[in-house]
């Protein structure tokens, strides 16, 4: 079951054109990985489909990109019940400069979502126990976060995330500050989220989209093509028998 439906979606940085004509469907509880050189549009993708790029000057999509039955990029769009539901992970952590606990429940409060104290420290422990830090920080809720290791916040982060309720988890380079043990754990964790979570990742890392990922996207930059989704589809297939020669070049390292 498709999550989410882009169809002809192009996207412009004021005369740049920098997404063309898009189609793709992402599934359900599945990993996407989106992969491509630097410069071809696989961060701009992610963030249309919460709208962070509405916070860029001068920025316009035309297309229809369908989220559980709702034009994500419609003018009428609630922006707030969509990025409750459409979380995104920042590819270095980003913790509030408070205490462990408050960065869990200050993202309820953003989104109005008001709790008794009781089921606020349910959600709390249950939201840490999804990434596995309930263990290691239960003794420390009071303590700043800003005082955890990369790999703790960026683990923070996305419980803050499933605190909020959102069911797609967009995660854009989170593995690129975190050395390598750290790297196989939140790996490890994207499989067992996706259990009860749709997950795209954007990752430079070939290694790691065919690691973690069930579908891979490849968006390539030439000198006559930027911004193209050049190939969509299972990443087995992608990496062993590719249907593009570009999309071959690009994963055997003959360019990008």
């Amino acid at each position: 079951m498709k999550k989410i439906t882009v169809k002809n979606l192009n996207l412009w940085y004021g005369d740049f054109h920098a997404l063309i004509d898009i189609n793709a469907g992402f599934k359900e509880k599945q990993i996407t990985a989106i992969i491509g050189p630097s410069g071809c549009g696989k961060s701009t993708l992610l963030r249309v489909f919460n709208r962070m790029n509405d916070l860029i000057e001068r920025v316009r999509m035309d297309g229809e990109v369908n989220i559980d039955g709702i034009n994500a990029i419609a003018a009428e769009t609630d922006l707030i019940s969509l990025r409750a539901k459409v979380g995104m992970v920042f590819q270095r952590p980003n913790p509030f400069p408070l205490s462990v606990y408050e960065n869990i429940a200050f993202g309820l409060k953003i989104h109005s979502i008001k709790k008794k104290r009781s089921s606020l420290d349910d959600t709390v422990e249950e939201s840490l126990r999804s990434v596995l830090l309930w263990d290691e920080l239960k003794g420390k809720l009071g303590r700043s976060a800003l005082g955890l290791s990369l790999e703790q916040k960026q683990r923070l982060c996305i419980a803050r995330l499933i605190a909020v309720k959102s069911d797609i988890l967009l995660m854009d380079e989170p593995c690129s500050a975190l050395d390598p043990q750290s790297t196989a754990r939140t790996e490890e964790l994207m499989r067992e989220l996706k259990n009860r979570y749709t997950i795209i990742i954007v990752t430079h890392n070939m290694q790691q989209a065919a690691r973690v990922s069930d579908y891979t996207a490849f968006f390539t930059v030439t000198p006559d093509r930027t911004g193209y989704l050049e190939e969509f589809g299972p990443t087995k297939e992608m990496f062993t028998s590719p249907h593009s020669k570009i999309t071959e070049d690009y994963i055997t390292g003959r360019f990008g």
